[in-house]
């Protein structure tokens, strides 16, 4: 059995152990069970910390989720605040991360498509991104709060949907970068728009 841990520690051992489950061989191999086999702990120990699979699902989507919204504000505190060099540390730092853990995250939420406690918790992850980007992007935008944090829903709805042209080997990443980077300028830089554009 495995040496005891600080319950914090120990949570962040199985978290870590969950994923390397998921990513040698699938979701369908990830229980509780098989959890507490491969980290040398009993039973009782992963149900303690996680309750059910579904909880041990969401602990894990959630965790990629901070991970990539801590990596994201250490990029863009390192960036000076100039809306198209900010715009490019964003684009480069979500299409970074979905290489790294977007197969993995993408897997787990399929694994509970349907389950309520899942989607409303997915809910939340897009409004915590949206958040983060509205604050990041509005600073450094004079159109109104209601427009930039429309247009952030829409630039996370784009991140989604170029990974998964980058992810089956549809598009370059470069290219992808690129893309994304150009969008939140694009929509964001008020030299493009009309005054009219600012309150609407």
């Amino acid at each position: 059995m495995s040496t005891k841990l600080p319950r914090a520690d120990r949570r962040a051992q199985l978290l870590e152990v969950a994923r390397d489950i998921v990513r040698e061989l699938g979701t369908d191999a990830l229980t509780l069970g098989s959890l507490a086999e491969r980290a040398g702990v009993s039973r009782p120990i992963t149900y303690s910390h996680f309750e059910t699979r579904a909880g041990l699902f969401i602990a894990l989507y959630k965790d990629i989720s901070d991970h990539q919204l801590r990596d994201l504000a250490d990029a863009v505190h390192q960036t000076p605040s100039k809306l198209e060099g900010v715009a490019r540390v964003i684009a480069q730092a979500y299409i970074d991360c979905q290489i790294t853990v977007g197969p993995e995250a993408y897997t787990i939420a399929a694994a509970l498509k349907g389950d309520p406690e899942m989607d409303a918790f997915q809910r939340e992850v897009v409004t915590s991104h949206v958040e983060f980007c509205c604050r990041v992007l509005s600073p450094l935008s004079p159109l109104s709060d209601e427009i930039v944090r429309r247009r952030c829903a829409a630039i996370i709805g784009s991140v989604e949907a170029l990974s998964q042209e980058l992810l089956h080997g549809l598009v370059k990443k470069e290219d992808t970068v690129d893309d994304l980077s150009s969008l939140i300028s694009t929509w964001l830089d008020t030299s493009r728009y009309s005054r009219n554009d600012f309150n609407r």
